[in-house]
């Protein structure tokens, strides 16, 4: 999407777009992830997963803006590493904190 259709649909103030993470379905050993209003690019190449106890795991593409990891997650804070169509790589630390359940929505800021 051109940037300034995206500037009419998103909240673009000083640079700042937010992105929404929002856990929306799974079990034990899988988590489902829905991340929209990402910046820049507008579309998502690749979204990697780390748990406080764990190493960056990659995530596969459900369907849509959907995500899946299919790794035991429970009790840790999560952080997520997305790569959008234009190369563009951004971190998002210890967006997810370890008390999260299924169902809960959570967001970070990006700098573009």
């Amino acid at each position: 999407m051109a940037q300034p259709a995206w500037e009419k649909i998103g909240i673009y103030r000083g640079g700042i777009v937010p992105v929404v993470f929002q856990r929306i379905n799974g079990r034990d050993y899988f988590e489902l992830v829905n991340i929209s209003n990402v910046g820049g690019a507008g579309s998502i190449k690749s979204v990697s997963i780390k748990g406080s106890k764990t190493v960056w795991l990659a995530m596969s593409r459900n369907w849509g803006a959907n995500w899946q990891s299919n790794a035991y997650l429970d009790c840790q804070s999560l952080s997520f590493s997305i790569t959008t169509t234009d190369g563009a790589t951004r971190v998002f630390l210890n967006v997810v904190p370890s008390s999260w359940s299924f169902g809960q929505t959570y967001s970070s800021r990006v700098q573009i």
